[in-house]
């Protein structure tokens, strides 16, 4: 038997998908584990690259997205409009 590695690119083919797979991450209550999330939507979206983001003075996005990356409200927001997503806070109820 032959197996294929798993890459979670192939599963982000849809916006609403890739919403549930960043509300799921951020669920883990692990910022590293959200950041390398978002990097992957942003890879999966074609928008891999500082220029693509237009967020001036970025670090490289690869390190930026990477589970000991610290991405910025800025790049954050520019990944969820590509994903016609936005950032909501809300209480427990």
């Amino acid at each position: 038997m032959i197996f294929k590695k798993f890459n979670v690119l192939e599963f982000l083919d849809s916006d609403e998908t890739a919403v549930a797979y960043l509300n799921a991450a951020l669920a883990e209550k692990d910022p590293g584990y959200f950041s390398k999330a978002l990097g992957n939507v942003a890879r999966a979206k074609g928008i891999a690259t500082g220029s693509d983001l237009k967020v001036e003075g970025v670090q490289s996005p690869r390190r930026t997205f990477s589970e000991e990356g610290d991405p910025r409200i800025d790049m954050l927001c520019k990944v969820l409009e590509t994903l016609n997503a936005r950032l909501v806070i809300a209480g427990d109820s």
